[in-house]
């Protein structure tokens, strides 16, 4: 049976007919080393192509690997810092013919990983399983030279073996995953972790982090795994979403038509907004895999592990918990995380200023470069000038984004510009006027529902900040409203 784009949809919705998806995400992060994984060729992505090589790195006859130790730091740092046990692993040759792979096969890790059963704790409060984090060596990169880009009409293949070699982790999960919006959320804490411990700069834009999808469906309720298919080296988190919710209808496509999935790699095309079929999956069998004989296991010392472990900064939950300690929503905490202003907010709020400000400022008005860059002193200076009635909401955030801009203290910055709070007398003299003059308006605001209300309170406002220009505070003006409606 077909299906098409159209009859499948890709917009992230529930599934119908009371299907759910079943996914598991294997992630594949470049490790942040000077050199490739068994060579010492430079490890630096942009570079003229076929020009970060080595003997090594080509599988030129009589040439041997030696284990890159830095990279085996990285590995072990990401496996503590998802919850895994840290174990001797070893070398295995995964046989396999790829045009991009010069050996002919890759250096990996098949039955001893460096790290196995972890766990992830997402922002929400999910946890999903790690199988394993085990260590490669990355491909090199094809260019298919064509109207598509794909080796089917390309008019030739152009090899740039500058990747072929630099180390990699990948990371597989298990298939706790239920739906696109959790596997990016997955994708964006692993990403953040990797790049907090320094093991990689997580650039999905040039490919140092990649992710492939594995996505099955089932009967909702149900614990068993179904057929499932992978799809290969996905470049972006909206895209991620897309691609698991398109194949995953194509599942319950096939399932009710009477049909089935077979076991397959499939590839994502934006440009058509599906999911297009690669080759048949391979088993573990058909890769031949055997221990590579001119390496030897890795074995580190506990002492080793635990000195690293010792090293390792706070991790993402970690430093949403510490704001949320403060009286943070979690959701507040996750934004400040993810914008790395958390350490901000919280000198800020050991400062004295009000957390709930705090928080919203880094949410609202400080997505921009230089943020980061603010003294905590200054930005705790400048929200209790505006919870304490020296600002209003308006002007604290022009007098923050100055702040930025300049590195100037709020207080200098809001004389210059002339900001005073307004007398109390002065703006509730100035609403009774404004309810005067739109006497429909108010009767709608005093008899209206919750919704209505709301509605009438922005109408209020505005023609309060209007004929303000800006300077009255809105939170007083609401609470005048609701004081003269009796509410």
């Amino acid at each position: 049976m077909s299906t098409t784009t159209e009859e499948i949809g890709t917009e992230p919705d529930l599934l119908p007919g009371g299907w759910e998806m079943v996914i598991g995400l294997e992630v594949h992060a470049e490790l942040a080393t000077a050199t490739k994984m068994f060579s010492p060729a430079r490890n630096e992505f942009g570079g003229e192509p076929n020009t970060n090589i080595h003997p090594v790195c080509l599988g030129l006859p009589g040439t041997l690997p030696v284990v890159n130790r830095k990279a085996i730091e990285l590995a072990i740092r990401i496996g503590l810092a998802l919850n895994c046990t840290v174990q001797r692993s070893v070398f295995a040759r995964k046989n396999y013919f790829y045009p991009d792979m010069p050996k002919d096969y890759q250096i990996s890790q098949y039955d001893e990983p460096i790290n196995v059963d972890g766990h992830l704790d997402l922002a929400s409060g999910a946890v999903i399983g790690i199988e394993r984090a085990h260590l490669e060596e990355d491909t090199g990169k094809s260019t298919h030279v064509g109207t598509s880009g794909r080796i089917h009409d390309a008019g030739y293949s152009l090899v740039d073996y500058n990747r072929a070699g630099v180390p990699l982790i990948e990371i597989v999960s298990r298939p706790d995953i239920r739906g696109p919006e959790q596997a990016k959320s997955y994708v964006e804490e692993l990403r953040a972790i990797v790049v907090a411990i320094g093991a990689s700069d997580g650039k999905m834009e040039e490919g140092s982090l990649r992710v492939d999808a594995n996505v099955s469906v089932r009967p909702a309720g149900s614990d068993e795994l179904r057929t499932r298919c992978e799809i290969k080296n996905v470049n972006s988190l909206r895209s991620l979403g897309r691609a698991i919710t398109y194949e995953a209808r194509r599942h319950v496509s096939l399932y009710e038509a009477g049909d089935a999935p077979r076991q397959e790699t499939r590839h994502w095309d934006e440009e058509e907004g599906r999911t297009r079929p690669g080759r048949s999956k391979e088993e573990a069998e058909d890769y031949r895999y055997f221990a590579d004989p001119d390496l030897v296991p890795v074995d580190p010392s506990p002492e080793w592990i635990e000195e690293i472990r010792a090293a390792l900064p706070a991790l993402p939950k970690d430093r949403r918990q510490a704001l949320v300690s403060t009286g943070a929503s979690l959701p507040a905490a996750a934004v400040a995380v993810a914008r790395d202003l958390d350490r901000l907010a919280l000198a800020a709020i050991e400062a004295g200023a009000d957390p709930e400000r705090v928080l919203t400022h880094v949410a609202n008005n400080l997505a921009v470069e230089g943020a980061g860059e603010l003294d905590p002193a200054d930005f705790a200076d400048l929200v209790k000038l505006e919870t304490g009635g020296g600002l209003t909401a308006t002007q604290a955030k022009q007098v923050l984004a100055e702040m930025v801009e300049t590195g100037r203290d709020p207080a200098t910055i809001a004389a210059e510009r002339g900001f005073e709070a307004m007398d109390s007398g002065e703006l509730e003299a100035l609403l009774d006027g404004i309810i005067a003059d739109h006497g429909d308006e108010w009767q709608r605001f005093v008899d209206g529902d919750d919704k209505t209300r709301k509605k009438m309170q922005g109408f209020f406002t505005g023609r309060v900040m209007q004929a303000t220009k800006g300077q009255a505070d809105g939170r007083m003006v609401n609470q005048l409203l609701n004081r003269k409606a009796g509410g």
